[in-house]
């Protein structure tokens, strides 16, 4: 090996070493996720005395808040739900072993992954992350490759730590563009800002495109040659297909659940409503109705499940995945009502002097950035697949309109930051290495690559695009 070579592999082992420490400190002091949701409702608490409010006000904007976004949760729940289905169903297995098929070398099966990923986490997160671990056990399967297991599990895992919140299944644009899902605080700020304004600007296509090509072509060029290459077998991971045939029907009124009838009369009555809602207004505005988004997966999980049987175990199934949003979403809402409804005697909130802090630190042009890097590293220590919005927006969006900054670009400003600090957390990796039999070591090397060249780039990119869109005062709706 020649010094040019012996270099570059040192520059390699000096990241990696940095990645497995940070994450090495990360498993053995980060507490579980509600404790930080927790200790967020005693910091914004003692803030707000601290502000003036008095006890009383911060109790009952803590309980009112609590029950604010019940609806919301629910939402982000059946996304969930209807997204493990639908990646678990026979005929998604079906096309991701056609899909493993692809790739001809080692390097290209990592980067395959990558992109296959990413485009499915624009349409569902949760999906994209069964989907990458159903699809690199497959690639590992083909030994011919030689493809690095512990690139590929990263490159899995890339949907929600590179893109996704780009797509679709953004909470945050989805609650601003849905009046029935938004806190009464937060409609008063920022009013419904629809899709057009979010996710369907076309500087939010650059920015998903230019991070699209740029994690594919990280994901091979990071990728271990073969014969540095790490595979599943080397590492004793077990990539049998786990069984999934229906037990025999036992008794006769089990019939229906083993036959499709139900499947189909359901899902003939689903979309019938789907394309009335279709018809009766434009494509992009009934998308946006987060209870159509949710409806259209849920039917799609039941015909691709096909028998209510199936449906029924693959729901069972998925159900340990939203515990911690139906605890933690109520206390997100929780926490935005006390920011924002708990104020001192001169009728100023946390929510008003956060804001404040942000006008005065900050310009229209610097706002973008700023809220950047502060959303990335809040995102450190509070996990969430979208609900840190919840507790971010009311003094950001307060202090946009103040600057008179266009809201739809803070909403994608906090969606493309919010994804960085996932790179490098190990709360969100665990459904991937749980499925891939890894552990987050393994694959943090990886990840922490892509957060070191991706940081600057959606900083530069949350700046520049700031500048070519006006500021649209919100319409605060009756």
């Amino acid at each position: 090996m020649d010094q040019a070579a012996d270099a570059e592999k040192s520059r390699e082992g000096v990241l990696a070493k940095t990645a497995l420490s940070f994450t090495n400190w990360a498993e053995r002091w980060f507490p579980d996720a509600f404790v930080f949701v927790g200790l967020a409702v005693v910091i914004v608490s003692a803030a707000a005395l601290l502000n003036g409010a008095t006890p009383e006000a911060i109790v009952k904007s803590f309980g009112d808040g609590y029950w604010s976004l019940i609806k919301f949760t629910m939402q982000m729940v059946l996304m969930i739900v209807s997204g493990f289905v639908v990646a678990n169903s026979p005929p998604v297995e079906r096309f991701v072993d056609w899909l493993a098929s692809v790739p001809k070398t080692g390097r290209g099966a990592v980067a395959w992954a990558a992109a296959m990923c990413m485009i499915v986490s624009l349409l569902s997160w949760a999906m994209s992350m069964i989907f990458g671990g159903l699809l690199v056990r497959a690639l590992a399967r083909r030994k011919e490759l030689a493809m690095d297991y512990r690139a590929a599990g990263a490159s899995a895992y890339l949907g929600l730590g590179s893109v996704w919140a780009l797509g679709i299944s953004s909470s945050a644009a989805q609650l601003q563009a849905n009046k029935a899902s938004m806190s009464p605080e937060l409609l008063k700020i920022t009013g419904v800002i629809p899709l057009e304004q979010t996710i369907f600007l076309w500087q939010s296509g650059v920015v998903l495109g230019v991070l699209f090509v740029l994690s594919v072509v990280i994901s091979y060029w990071s990728a271990p040659a073969p014969a540095h290459s790490v595979t599943a077998e080397a590492l004793g991971v077990d990539l049998s297909r786990a069984k999934s045939d229906l037990p025999p029907r036992q008794q006769p009124g089990e019939w229906l659940e083993y036959s499709p009838v139900l499947t189909l009369v359901l899902v003939a009555l689903g979309l019938g409503w789907v394309f009335q809602e279709f018809k009766s207004r434009p494509p992009i505005t009934a998308i946006s109705n987060l209870d159509t988004y949710n409806f259209l997966f849920l039917m799609a999980a039941l015909l691709l499940q096909w028998r209510p049987k199936n449906f029924l175990r693959a729901v069972q199934n998925s159900l340990p995945a939203t515990g911690t949003i139906l605890i933690q979403f109520p206390l997100y809402a929780a926490i935005a009502a006390i920011l924002t409804g708990a104020k001192n005697a001169a009728g100023v909130s946390v929510s008003d002097q956060i804001a404040h802090l942000f006008v005065s630190a900050t310009s229209h042009d610097t706002f973008p950035v700023a809220m950047g890097i502060y959303s990335a590293i809040l995102g450190l220590f509070v996990p969430s697949g979208g609900g840190k919005w919840l507790l971010e927006a009311p003094y950001v969006m307060q202090a946009a309109n103040d600057l008179k900054v266009h809201l739809g670009w803070v909403v994608q400003t906090y969606n493309a930051a919010e994804a960085l600090p996932n790179l490098i957390n190990p709360f969100f990796m665990l459904p991937v290495i749980g499925m891939l039999g890894l552990k987050a070591r393994d694959i943090v090397g990886f990840t922490f690559l892509q957060f070191l060249i991706h940081t600057p780039v959606v900083l530069f990119l949350m700046w520049a695009l700031a500048k070519t869109l006006p500021y649209i005062p919100p319409v605060i709706p009756a």
